[in-house]
């Protein structure tokens, strides 16, 4: 009797451990890491819309009939956490692939993780030029278009403006230092004739904007490049129009058109500004239309950027997923390379020489509107129309 109920006990062990692996092959499972609490304007949008991309996923069947499911972490914004959780979503959860991050430095040390380990990595937000050239590398690919591809589209417009003497203002750390060097440079290629006579690299979430706002003024800039966004946004606008810094000077900033950064500006949102952004109220394409009211009617709230980057995030690691018909890393990378899908600003390319998307942004200039921060007069930008040739991409970026 007792060796009958430790057999029968096996049994259902075995029967228990054969039901959960078949679970386990029932469902395929991607590791998403992000600054929630460190971030949550764009964040929590952002989950909103990778929540979403995940309903429609498996409302369609799934990945070739696996129910796709995210398991999400937060890294506080900072690169070792990150590390940390994208080391246990491998080790503990077996994901499929990693994708998110906010902040480039956490972007980067992520990508490192994935090389280092030979995990297949979608990089959502970071926009640091070195993800995907300097530090590029096999395993990383990037969704968001770069601080190149950004600058690129803005230049076109700044280097229309009469202003030769320029300053800049920037968050001390990876991103704000690409941003500034990357403007610099291509700046300086079209008007050789301008003068950068000032630079304020505020520490990134404590700015203090007095000093700055003194600092630039002292220089006696025509124009400004700023990079800052969030709270120190906010900050740098109201010390700014007190201190009368924007008058009569022209600015050209990135980001500052999304609605994460613009909205919080309220009645102090600067009129004039050459922005970066994401105008959903005026966009009128099909595709736009599709997600605004899916998400709509999930979420009961308007989108941001962020909710864009959040679900085609998951939109494209669900057809990269798809066409590999595999989790093994070099068939997902082999299936990325080239491949083309749509998304809410319409058709994008995963680039086989560095990884990079060809996804766009929109840009315009801001105005205020019933009392609040909007843009005006955007264009859509498409981003494999602002990337270097494939000769420079092969300098930039390691063999």
């Amino acid at each position: 009797m007792r060796r009958r109920h430790v057999l029968g006990a096996g049994l259902a062990i075995a029967v228990a451990g054969m039901a959960g692996s078949a679970m386990a092959q029932s469902e395929i499972k991607i590791g998403e890491i992000n600054s929630y609490s460190l971030l949550p304007a764009f964040t929590e949008p952002y989950r909103k819309g990778w929540q979403l991309a995940v309903e429609e996923v498996n409302a369609a069947g799934g990945i070739n009939g696996k129910k796709l499911v995210v398991i999400s972490k937060d890294d506080g914004g900072k690169p070792a956490d990150a590390q940390t959780a994208a080391n246990e979503l491998v080790s503990s959860e077996n994901v499929a692939m990693l994708a998110g991050t906010f902040l480039s430095n956490i972007g980067l040390a992520v990508s490192d993780f994935a090389n280092q380990k030979k995990v297949f990595f979608l990089a959502a937000e970071p926009l640091t030029d070195a993800i995907t050239w300097s530090k590029g590398n096999r395993y990383t690919f990037r969704l968001r278009p770069s601080n190149y591809m950004q600058a690129a589209m803005l230049v076109e417009e700044a280097a229309k403006l009469p202003a030769k003497r320029w300053a800049t203002i920037a968050p001390n750390y990876e991103y704000g230092q690409s941003a500034v060097a990357v403007f610099k440079k291509l700046m300086s290629e079209k008007r050789p004739d301008i003068q950068w006579v000032d630079e304020q690299w505020p520490p990134q979430g404590k700015i203090d904007a007095g000093p700055v706002v003194q600092a630039v003024a002292a220089a006696n800039p025509e124009a400004i490049l700023n990079v800052t966004f969030g709270a120190d946004l906010v900050k740098l606008v109201r010390e700014g129009n007190t201190r009368g810094l924007f008058k009569g000077r022209s600015v050209v900033s990135f980001l500052t058109g999304e609605p994460e950064y613009l909205d919080p500006l309220k009645d102090e949102t600067p009129e004039g500004w050459i922005v970066t952004g994401y105008p959903w109220y005026d966009i009128k394409t099909p595709d736009h239309d599709k997600f605004l009211k899916a998400y709509q009617a999930k979420s009961n709230d308007y989108p941001r950027l962020g909710s864009i980057v959040g679900y085609q995030t998951i939109k494209a690691a669900a057809a990269i997923l798809a066409k590999a018909n595999s989790t093994d890393p070099e068939k997902l990378i082999a299936a990325t390379e080239g491949l083309s899908m749509p998304s809410p600003f319409g058709e994008i390319t995963f680039r086989k020489i560095d990884h990079q998307s060809t996804l766009g942004a929109y840009v315009g200039k801001t105005a205020l509107k019933d009392g609040k921060g909007v843009m005006v007069n955007s264009v859509y930008r498409k981003g494999a129309d602002y990337l270097p040739s494939d000769a420079e991409v092969e300098k930039l970026r390691p063999k």
